[in-house]
């Protein structure tokens, strides 16, 4: 730089070229002298050159401030473009703010981790260690990098730790973008599915991102999981088929042709193959077998969260929760121990850790409709208080009030409608009893998590006895809306199958089949007439292979699924000794009775109402006589409702035949004349 020129210049001036002090013309002289031998003042002669030197001090210094101001502009704006590209999602979250010595690094990346992903050490530096296995051994593209299972229960923050890994490793230049693909193995059933499942397969593993997820592998037909075995132990996966690779990506079925270009096997283009389950190592070697096991990397299982644990993630979404209210609302928002413990209790066996973020968001919303109630900015401070009924707020010392009654009430309309339908049944008040019971369950469960108590899950899965025409269909499809409506599933569908439905015709096709019909009832009820008919005695290898296919999708699918067996009792009875598990996973035992005659004739007046007709009161002595006699003859099948409806159709039909004759007569009278009786 130019300040070197003239601090040589100086030196030079100073002490000469050779490095002795000059006295002579080439160095400013003073014009005083020294009393003995007429020689210069030294010391003026370094004071004035110090003079000097200070000023040239100075200039650089200033130089160097100037540079440095300039780098550290430079350097912001190199952050702000990178935030902006973080904002974007061209960039992880983060890489603007990475030390520079930790780009490329491995070092303190758990700890950076532990930051964000709480009560689950142990777990992390796991999922850590995985993700850098292939760094220290050396794995290249385009085998996979890793095969890894995450297990673990619901909400214990799987998902969260795996997220919050790739994101500080993007952003330190470990994985080139923080992007995961996520495969749904639920989805594909059945070998119906093939073509769908290696498309969805390849799009995956070409998607953009160095990390493929797995889900539900329990329920994937094992056909296709041994495509994905091979990918994990092989390093690729030969295709049954050759497939062309349109221009979208999409894998096209190339049949027999020999065209340039078609693909034969799908590789792991070097992807992290990541599987998710509640299960550890037993249950994946049992869907893809030992050789499969052997070539997983790594194991890693979340635990259940420690009581502090819990108390730190309420603190840490309470505290997210205080900067959205101050930014949203306007308000600032305190809270004591007792609101962070009402948080971190709504931690449940369904929700996991979830439950405390679904809560803070409830708070939120709950305070978003206090300020929308005035057209008017609200400022100062909104306090929470934790009661045994919930929790208070009270604005800027007002009186406390219950927050979560500023939420809209939930609508009720179809749980309404469909307890009138079932009110509307002639008879049946145990099995009615039952069913309203289950709603009581929930409502006071939905109320306990509220106030910050454990909640006890409720097995619905039920058995109907009881003769045939005696209302278990019926029942099963309003059970099916009412548990949709109360919020106990999702889906409200009915399936109704029997055993051609779940056995198969040959060898391998039964758990397929099975398989298949549980996965079009989830979120929904599967309603399985005469279920005994499954279980044929010990050699029925058949039917025994589908009760162990339902007993164990009821395990994999227990919050999305409700399964109703219905038969005689005698023969239900029998039935539950086909599978030791069986009987265990159906508590709930509702006996369906006969039909009264009184009832019948209820019946038999509902559905005339129900198809535009009319009962002559002169029907009813008759009609009651018959239905006592039918009944002291068979009471197994006199006590049902479908005597009512063949009776009802035989007298429309003979009125149609009346009315001919008698062209004035009212068309929706049924008089004593019209009735037939079969005794």
């Amino acid at each position: 730089m130019a300040y070197t020129d003239d601090w040589e210049s100086l030196m030079n001036g100073v002490f000469g070229a050779g490095g002795r002090v000059k006295f002579g013309s080439g160095a400013a002289q003073p014009d005083t002298k020294a009393k003995t031998g007429g020689l210069p003042d030294l010391n003026a002669a370094l004071l004035e050159q110090q003079k000097q030197l200070d000023e040239l001090l100075k200039k650089q210094n200033a130089q160097l401030k100037k540079q440095d101001a300039d780098t550290q502009t430079a350097l912001e704006n190199s952050r702000q473009m990178l935030r902006d590209m973080e904002n974007d999602g061209l960039l992880a979250k983060g890489t603007a703010d990475t030390k520079p010595e930790h780009l490329g690094s491995f070092e303190g990346l758990a700890t950076e981790v532990k930051k964000t992903v709480l009560g689950q050490d142990a777990f992390v530096d796991g999922v850590v260690r995985a993700m850098r296995r292939p760094f220290v051994l050396g794995t290249e593209a385009p085998v996979a990098r890793n095969v890894i299972l995450l297990s673990g229960a619901p909400g214990t923050g799987r998902h969260f730790a795996l997220e919050e890994t790739a994101r500080i490793m993007a952003a330190r230049g470990l994985l080139q973008s923080d992007k995961t693909a996520v495969l749904d193995l639920a989805l594909y059933p059945d070998a119906g599915s093939e073509k769908l499942f290696l498309q969805d397969l390849y799009a995956a593993l070409h998607a953009p991102g160095e990390i493929l997820i797995f889900e539900h592998y329990e329920s994937c037909y094992p056909g296709f999981l041994k495509t994905i075995a091979d990918l994990a132990t092989r390093g690729s996966a030969p295709l049954s088929s050759r497939y062309l690779v349109n221009k979208e990506g999409i894998l096209v079925d190339a049949g027999t042709a020999l065209a340039p270009g078609a693909v034969s096997r799908i590789d792991p283009c070097g992807k992290y193959l990541i599987f998710f389950s509640h299960k550890g190592r037993e249950a994946l070697a049992d869907k893809f077998g030992a050789p499969f096991v052997s070539a997983v990397g790594d194991v890693c299982t979340t635990t259940a969260f420690a009581r502090e644990d819990l108390a730190a993630m309420a603190a840490q979404e309470l505290n997210a929760l205080a900067q959205k209210v101050r930014t949203r609302l306007g308000l600032t928002l305190t809270a004591g121990a007792d609101v962070r413990d009402y948080v971190a209790a709504q931690c449940s066996k369904e929700k996991g850790a979830a439950g405390l973020k679904l809560c803070c968001d409830r708070i939120f919303r709950a305070l978003s409709e206090y300020c929308l109630q005035t057209d008017t900015a609200l400022t100062g401070t909104v306090a929470l208080t934790a009661v045994p009924e919930g929790l208070q707020f009270a604005l800027n010392g007002a009186a406390p009030a219950d927050l979560f009654s500023l939420l809209p009430t939930e609508y009720t309309g179809a749980v309404d409608e469909i307890r009138a339908e079932l009110d509307a049944l002639v008879g049946l008040a145990p099995v009615k009893d039952y069913v309203f019971g289950l709603a009581d369950n929930l409502q006071v469960q939905q109320r306990r998590a509220a106030a910050g108590f454990k909640t006890a899950s409720l097995s619905m899965h039920m058995i109907f006895t009881g003769n045939p025409g005696t209302g278990k269909t019926t029942i099963a499809r309003l059970v099916a809306k009412y548990l949709k409506a109360i919020g106990a599933l999702k889906g409200g569908q009915l399936v109704e199958v029997s055993r051609g439905d779940l056995v198969g015709r040959y060898t391998g096709h039964t758990a397929p089949l099975t398989n298949s019909v549980i996965q079009s009832a989830l979120g929904g009820v599967l309603f399985i007439d005469e279920a005994y008919s499954l279980y044929r005695g010990e050699q029925d290898s058949f039917g025994l292979e589908a009760i162990d296919t339902l007993v164990k999708g009821m395990e994999d699918h227990r919050d999305e699924l409700v399964v109703i067996l219905a038969g005689y009792t005698k023969e239900m009875e029998g039935f539950l000794t086909a599978n030791s598990g069986l009987a265990s996973r159906f508590p709930n035992k509702v006996e369906f009775p006969d039909y009264t005659a009184d009832e019948l004739l209820d019946i038999t007046t509902v559905l005339a109402k129900g198809k535009g007709y009319r009962l002559d009161e002169s029907c009813t002595f008759p009609l009651l006589g018959y239905y006592k006699r039918r009944q002291a003859l068979d009471s197994r099948a006199a006590g049902n409702g479908r005597l009512a409806r063949n009776t009802l159709e035989k007298a429309i039909f003979n009125q149609s035949r009346r009315l001919v004759a008698e062209p004035n007569a009212p068309l929706d009278l049924i008089l004593p004349s019209d009735l037939e009786f079969d005794e």
